[in-house]
């Protein structure tokens, strides 16, 4: 679930960028992703030094291929091959599979998640709930150095809630993206056009469609993929590239909901509060009872109504403006499982 959320976030910024002009580059980068309450505990447990740290990731790209390593993997994207390599440094190995059998396992798995995700939802009530989205820009005025870039801070704040009412009366999700921005990088044009190349190659003109699809089913709320959308549709009006970019994922509980938890009355009915009762109840069911309304009072705002479902940090360490052919090639001497 940790690498589909940040796919369809990473996905929906690059189809809304231009495409480049196919120039050779290399750069590196690191991600982190924290998940909060129960899921935060196990990805602890079994995630490792990647969930701790975070990984670094080095990209190059020289004509039709990219490779991307990330500490003891790497993978290798052929366009013209139609191909995908998947190194592993410590066995000297690979495996390899082509676009047609990646598609497959796409829509394999996309049609899985979307049972899933029928399976999950509760049957909705008469009436149903519809959501409206607040969307907002907002440049600071903030300047930092971050990595040798000089950078402006531009908070982008999505809001999804039940029509009609504020997040903090109906519940809902609020999804903060937090940007560094440097003028635009050339090469980092180059790393976002090969991606929208290889996605419409694999995926075919129905990219956006299944990047949609895939938000939907993934998050198992369609409030998830409106909101992934505007994102796409808005982030074309930023100017520059992110250098820091942090995401945070809250879900916001209602009154009654928030009531509801505290007295251990279980999930909240299908709906937007859901993703707070659904997301929510990973992180545990009850919550302490002094952080409930008490009989006849409204829940307090802020950070008792919220509960962070999950914070991603990306960090653009270094970029160059060239790569040989070297830098995307197996190593010599690994064999092919």
């Amino acid at each position: 679930m940790r690498r589909s959320i940040v796919v369809v976030g990473t996905l929906c910024l690059v189809l809304g960028l231009a495409v480049g002009l196919g120039a050779d580059m290399k750069s590196k980068q690191k991600t982190q992703v924290k998940f909060e309450g129960m899921l935060g505990r196990v990805a602890g447990m079994f995630g490792g030094k990647a969930v701790k740290d975070g990984v670094v990731s080095t990209v190059a790209i020289s004509g039709d291929r990219m490779m991307t390593v990330t500490d003891q993997s790497g993978e290798l994207v052929d366009l013209a091959e139609e191909k995908v390599y998947s190194i592993d440094f410590k066995s000297k190995s690979y495996r390899v599979k082509t676009f047609a059998e990646i598609r497959k396992e796409w829509e394999d798995a996309q049609k899985k998640m979307k049972e899933q995700a029928a399976e999950a939802r509760e049957e909705p009530e008469q009436g149903e709930v519809q959501y409206e989205i607040d969307f907002s820009v907002e440049k600071t005025g903030q300047r930092k150095a971050v990595n040798g870039f000089d950078t402006e801070q531009v908070v982008m704040t999505i809001t999804v809630r039940p029509k009609g009412k504020k997040v903090e009366e109906g519940g809902g999700m609020v999804m903060t993206t937090d940007m560094w921005m440097a003028p635009k990088i050339a090469a980092m044009q180059e790393q976002a056009a090969f991606t929208q190349r290889y996605m419409k190659k694999l995926l075919g003109s129905d990219t956006e469609t299944m990047a949609r699809d895939m938000a939907q089913a993934m998050a198992m709320y369609p409030q998830m993929q409106a909101a992934m959308e505007r994102m796409k549709k808005e982030s074309v009006k930023l100017q520059g590239t992110p250098v820091l970019t942090t995401m945070k994922i809250e879900t916001v509980a209602s009154p009654e909901q928030a009531k509801a938890k505290a007295e251990g009355g279980g999930q909240p009915k299908a709906g937007l509060g859901g993703i707070a009762g659904g997301i929510g109840g990973m992180f545990g069911r009850k919550k302490k009872a002094a952080e409930a309304p008490k009989e006849g009072e409204p829940a307090a705002a802020g950070p008792q109504n919220r509960s962070t479902f999950m914070t991603s940090t990306t960090e653009l360490l270094e970029v160059q403006a060239s790569a040989g052919a070297a830098d995307v090639e197996i190593p010599a001497g690994f064999k092919q499982k």
